[in-house]
């Protein structure tokens, strides 16, 4: 049998062995991205050595592409304009404010801990390391001891954060010399990636969902295939922004948003959005697992075997100050209690969105990619670890601190929030089987 049969035999019998799992894990704090990433150390090089980056890296491009497609896209369709203009106070600091603080304080302490890169590489790493994905510690999320509030803010960060770091990451990637950006000048990425780019995803999301809707009234198209239809316009979105040498991922994302504009402007049920994406989400969530299970084998796991105090030193920082000092400071005024403040800064774990950008800067032909590499792999896979073996135990803890201030006195963190349901990762706590 060849390493690629052993490879799919393996990533098969791990999926399912958490699947048979999964209720029980829910409630422990053995999450899936836990489960998934450390047996992904286990099968690449460092361990039965089935997978690795110089052999399968096409093959892994694609997956990690497809899973940040199919996030960024149905992460667009959850968000309601509305909403963010009557609920989305405290997310909008997080995304302004605070994620512009996030990227600077990324980039100042990258300087002295990471030496031998440049200016640019360094801001690379910031970027690389700036979105947070709510996956890694569902429970903060799910919880519903913890506020609705709180439980909206980082949905709706962690939804949007890594569409908005998205421009940052191609403008400094073209400012780093050797990447594929660079041959098309700043100029010319910033018109293909920033401008064009969004253009294509908002005609490809919208006319695409004007079309669904069109088919629907007429009842021309099944249940089944309107979500096979979903897959198709994200895909084509992201197409379409690839061949024209721009960002498939804004395309994508752009894309969402229109897409979700254009259904919800057919006079639909709010919820109707949500069910004809489902199968995307869902797809979404096994092709996030697995990328993290890959990432486990071709970064993480070498990455440990070069450990050093300085690699080791920023992943700690990334992981507090440079997230959770950013969030206290746009949290200011905010009426937020300070237990509030440090809940939402804590997690902020580094997920998908951390391991797609690493791996293209891993196959890009720059001095300090390795290094670049190894830092985001460190610090994803100490977020993997901590935010998933914290998440169960701090929520409960919160959750309790808040149902005894909320006796009390009246708390901004008692406003009634809708809280929009998101499937970021297998197993998820807030709709458990009966």
């Amino acid at each position: 049998m060849s390493d690629t049969a052993w490879t799919g035999v393996a990533v098969a019998g791990i999926a399912a062995a958490y699947a048979l799992a999964s209720r029980r894990l829910a409630v422990t704090p053995v999450t899936a991205p836990i489960v998934f990433v450390g047996f992904g150390i286990l099968i690449g090089p460092v361990g039965l050595d089935l997978v690795s980056l110089q052999q399968d890296s096409a093959q892994l491009r694609t997956l990690v592409e497809g899973a940040l497609t199919l996030v960024l896209f149905t992460d667009a369709t959850t968000v309601r304009p509305a909403e963010l203009r009557t609920e989305g106070a405290l997310s909008g600091r997080l995304l302004s404010v605070g994620l512009l603080l996030t990227l600077g304080a990324g980039w100042l302490l990258a300087w002295p801990l990471l030496p031998g890169l440049t200016v640019w590489e360094l801001a690379l790493v910031a970027a690389i390391l700036a979105p947070t994905d709510a996956a890694l510690g569902k429970s903060a999320i799910s919880d519903p001891r913890v506020p609705s509030l709180v439980r909206q803010t980082l949905n709706v960060e962690s939804g949007l954060n890594d569409g908005l770091v998205l421009p940052f990451f191609v403008l400094i990637l073209a400012a780093v010399p050797g990447t594929s950006y660079a041959q098309e000048g700043e100029g010319g990425t910033f018109w293909r990636a920033l401008l064009l780019s969004p253009v294509l995803g908002l005609a490809v999301g919208g006319i695409g969902g004007r079309l669904l809707a069109w088919s629907r009234d007429r009842r021309w198209v099944t249940r089944d295939w309107r979500q096979i239809y979903v897959l198709a316009v994200a895909a084509g979105a992201y197409g379409l922004a690839v061949i024209t040498h721009g960002s498939g991922f804004i395309g994508a994302w752009v894309g969402g948003f229109a897409f979700a504009f254009a259904q919800r402007g057919s006079e639909r049920p709010p919820h109707d959005v949500a069910r004809t994406t489902e199968l995307a989400e869902y797809l979404g969530s096994l092709l996030a697992m697995l990328s993290l299970l890959f990432f486990g084998a071709v970064l993480l796991g070498p990455a440990l075997q070069h450990l050093s105090w300085r690699i080791v030193g920023y992943a700690v920082l990334s992981l507090t100050v440079i997230r959770m000092l950013p969030v206290a400071l746009a949290l200011l005024g905010s009426g937020l209690k300070r237990p509030t403040v440090a809940y939402v800064g804590w997690f902020g774990p580094r997920g998908l969105a951390s391991v797609v950008f690493g791996l293209l800067v891993a196959e890009e032909h720059i001095r300090g990619a390795e290094l670049i590499s190894g830092v985001v792999a460190v610090t994803v896979g100490l977020s993997v670890l901590l935010h998933g073996a914290s998440s169960v135990a701090l929520a409960t803890r919160y959750g309790h601190w808040y149902a005894r201030a909320a006796t009390r006195s009246d708390l901004r963190e008692s406003a009634a929030t809708p809280v929009t349901p998101r499937r970021r990762g297998p197993g998820p706590l807030e709709q458990p089987d009966s």
